[in-house]
């Protein structure tokens, strides 16, 4: 017996497995329906952005790669800095 996939569940799954690095999801829209994907920052190393959200899961990804890219040119701070002496 084959069960029906839904292609959207199979994309957020999908995001979820090459951005772990964000809490993504999708938005409920005012009539109940889901809207909106929405990725929300849980590693600064992976993005700069606390929240980013499109409105596709092509868009989403897009800008989920460049938010790895933003964060990878982000200067790291130097540790020794915050050491109290």
């Amino acid at each position: 017996m084959d069960t029906p996939v839904n292609p959207a569940d199979q994309a957020l799954a999908r995001l979820r497995e090459d951005f772990q690095g964000h809490r993504i999801w999708r938005a409920t829209r005012y009539d109940g329906r889901l809207g909106d994907w929405v990725a929300t920052l849980h590693d600064p190393k992976a993005g700069i952005d606390p929240t980013v959200i499109c409105s596709t899961a092509d868009e989403l990804r897009r800008a989920l790669t460049n938010e790895l890219s933003r964060a990878a040119c982000r200067p790291t701070p130097d540790p020794r800095k915050w050491v109290r002496r």
